[in-house]
Formats: C-alpha cells, sequence, structure tokens
C-alpha cells in the first residue's frame, strides 16, 4: 500500500522543475502526492502525477527579483511571511483532513517546514540550489553589497516574525532555517558541484537533477547547424539591450542562435533580425540543451545543472546574486566561464573559446560522471521511503 506525500513550492520554475521527476518516480513506486504550489504550476505538477492543491495567496509577493539592497531583502522576506499566513490555513484544513504520512518542501517555501511542525510529520527538504550547514551558508553568497542585518526593516521584519511564531506556535528561526531542520535534504546537485560538498553528513542526499518526462515532450525539430541557446530564465530577463548586443555578436556566424527573450521583451524592438537567429518568448529548454554547442545563460541553477546534464558548456551572463554565484561556481570548476561586459566583440569571442576549449570539455565528461553516480530521483524517493 502505497503511502500519502505532500509536497509543497513556490510556484516558481526553478523551485517546482527539480522536483517533478521525483513525484514521477514516486508516483510510479505506488505512492500518492499532493502537490500545493501556485496557480502557475498547476498543469505541470498535475503532468507529473500529483494531485494539485492551490491555495489562495498574494503569489506575486513570493516572485523572485534581483536584491540589491537591504529593503529589497525584508520586502522580499516580508513577502514570503504573507503568503505563508495565506497559505498555511489553507493547507492545515486540507492536510489535517487528509493527513500526509511525509512533508516534502521546498527548502526556501517557508510555509512548507511550518506545515510540517503544525502537522507533526517527518519532513524532507527539496533544495535547487546550494545547500547549507554549519560550515557554509549560502546567505555570505547571496547577500547584497552592502547588506544590513541590523537594519530597520531587517528589524521590523524580524518582529512580523517572531509574532507569526507566537500565533502558531512554531519555533521562531523555522522561517529562515532554509531547509536545515528537515530529517532529510534532497539536493539536486552533485556533491562535487556543492561548496564545501565534503562537510555535509548523511543527511543531506546530493542526488542530483533529473528531466524527467519534460525531456520527451517538446514538439520541436532541430536545426542542422551547432546551436548556441541564448536564455535569461524566466525572472529577471527584461534586458533587451543584452539581446540586442547578441544579435549584433552572432550574426551570419555558422551558429544557429536561439534565444529565448521572455514575456516582457518585444523580438520587434530588436530590429531585423538576421537569417541565423530564431527568437521566441520560450523554448523547450531540455530538447533544446539536447543540441546545443554553448548555452549563454544567466546560470539560474535549474538552467546551470540541466546544461551540465547535456554536457553543453555555460557562458554566465548572471543577474542577481545568486546566478553570480552559481556562475563562478562553474568557472572554478572549469564548466565554462562568466561575462563581466555584454560588449559584443567579448560576447562572440566568450562563446567561441568555450566552445573549442578541449579542457571545458573534458570538465563536463567529469561531471557526467558525477551526475551520473548522485542517483537521481530514485536516490530521492530511497531517502523518502527511509521516513516512512
Amino acid at each position: 500500500m502505497g503511502a500519502h506525500i505532500a509536497v509543497l513550492a513556490v510556484p516558481s520554475a526553478g523551485h517546482v522543475y527539480p522536483t517533478l521527476p521525483l513525484v514521477e518516480e514516486l508516483v510510479r513506486r505506488g505512492h500518492r502526492v499532493t502537490y500545493a504550489t501556485g496557480p502557475a504550476m498547476r498543469d505541470a505538477v498535475a503532468a507529473a502525477g500529483a494531485d494539485p492543491v492551490v491555495p489562495d495567496a498574494p503569489w506575486a509577493k513570493v516572485a523572485a527579483a534581483p536584491s540589491r539592497t537591504t529593503e529589497d531583502v525584508a520586502e522580499t522576506l516580508s513577502g514570503a511571511l504573507e503568503v505563508t499566513r495565506a497559505v498555511v490555513p489553507q493547507l492545515t484544513a486540507v492536510f489535517g483532513a487528509d493527513r500526509p504520512d511525509v512533508v516534502c518542501h521546498d527548502a526556501l517555501t517557508p510555509f512548507g517546514p511550518v506545515l510540517a511542525c503544525l502537522l507533526d510529520r517527518p519532513s524532507v527538504a527539496t533544495v535547487p540550489t546550494f545547500a547549507g550547514n554549519d560550515v557554509f551558508d549560502p546567505a555570505t553568497l547571496l547577500a547584497p553589497a552592502g547588506f544590513d542585518p541590523a537594519h530597520p526593516r531587517m528589524a521590523a521584519y524580524a518582529a512580523e516574525q517572531a509574532r507569526f511564531a507566537a500565533e502558531t506556535g512554531v519555533p521562531a528561526g523555522i522561517l529562515t532555517s532554509v531547509g536545515r531542520q528537515a530529517d532529510r535534504k534532497l539536493v539536486f546537485l552533485p556533491r562535487e558541484f556543492q561548496i564545501a560538498g565534503d562537510t555535509f553528513g548523511d543527511d543531506y542526499r546530493f542526488i542530483g537533477p533529473a528531466f524527467g518526462s519534460r525531456a520527451g515532450t517538446a514538439d520541436w525539430t532541430p536545426p542542422p547547424e551547432p546551436v548556441l541557446f541564448v536564455s535569461l530564465g524566466t525572472v529577471v530577463n527584461d534586458r533587451p539591450g543584452f539581446f540586442a548586443a547578441c544579435v549584433t555578436a552572432f550574426a551570419g556566424t555558422g551558429r544557429r542562435v536561439l534565444m529565448a527573450v521572455g514575456d516582457r521583451v518585444d523580438p520587434a524592438s530588436l530590429g531585423p533580425l538576421p537569417a541565423n537567429f530564431d527568437v521566441r518568448p520560450s523554448f523547450p529548454q531540455p530538447a533544446v540543451l539536447a543540441h546545443a554547442a554553448v548555452f549563454l545563460s544567466h546560470t539560474g541553477m535549474n538552467s546551470t545543472m540541466e546544461s551540465l546534464l547535456c554536457r553543453v558548456p555555460l557562458v554566465s551572463y548572471p543577474q542577481t546574486p545568486e546566478q553570480e554565484a552559481n556562475g563562478r561556481r562553474v568557472e572554478e570548476l572549469g564548466l565554462g566561464r562568466v561575462l563581466r561586459t555584454a560588449e559584443p566583440a567579448v560576447l562572440r569571442r566568450t562563446v567561441d573559446e568555450v566552445a573549442a576549449d578541449p579542457a571545458i570539455r573534458a570538465a563536463l565528461d567529469r561531471m557526467a560522471g558525477y551526475l551520473r553516480a548522485a542517483g537521481g530521483p530514485p536516490a530521492g524517493a530511497d531517502a523518502v521511503e527511509e521516513l516512512l
């Protein structure tokens, strides 16, 4: 008889997509999965075999945006707390009447550990980016320059958090513990990519990334030429100047340039497009990466891991502190390069050098071995079943 497993995540592609192959594996093993997230991800979780639950909440408050100041950080944290206040009573009612055996929650989704605590259920944190422990704290990489934890706005957030904890009876630090209190932590990176990876204990399982069924669902025909894939992801992509620089840099080259500009940049604003360009709001990323020679990317962690799954070298043009940290790690491990400018001549030269670099190719092959050894969704499902 299968178990009932609750999965919870904010409705962001970078947080939901990494969990879907795990959901598919749990369902394949006969478990029932109920997935709580926002409306933007309802169809994706249903396609993975889960029963979607979509609470009514101000989901725009948790839309990721660059945190360039201390006030930005405080605003993001307060928005997440507002969503948590709205969501927790609804999910307590849903899962109180249909109790899960295990609660799996995104490590950066604050209502996840709150629900696990209130239901007194064993918990699994799913970690889509760098994990943290007593040795390595990801916040040291992700905080904006000049971050001031004593800023009045941060103090106001701390007071809000304390009030919420007192009202609900959960530990005061549960909202900002980055999943560390969970019984198991499933990290969608190989240990070899994790910073200070050898300092994490057995409660952290570095299972690596996977495409799951997303790899075979695209209705897309690859071009005959080598592919340069350009994308800044789904969140911080309103960068018409960058995309225009790419048009200048790669016009008339021997590559087919597939450029995903998002839904806030009008391709017409880029001027006449060269014949070797295909510009759209989005592309089926797993399918494109399977045929790409280089990925010019923001290096969000999900995109970074998907590129490594396909052994595609990365040229990083980060837009947020988190993406900058990912790009630096890519460069440290010899898997690609980080751009400091979007000047067209630099763009073209860097992409050409990365595509032709045998050391980068060798590093990608090594990383592919680590990805295979990580175990993927079966290893993650094993860790969940340990708690049943």
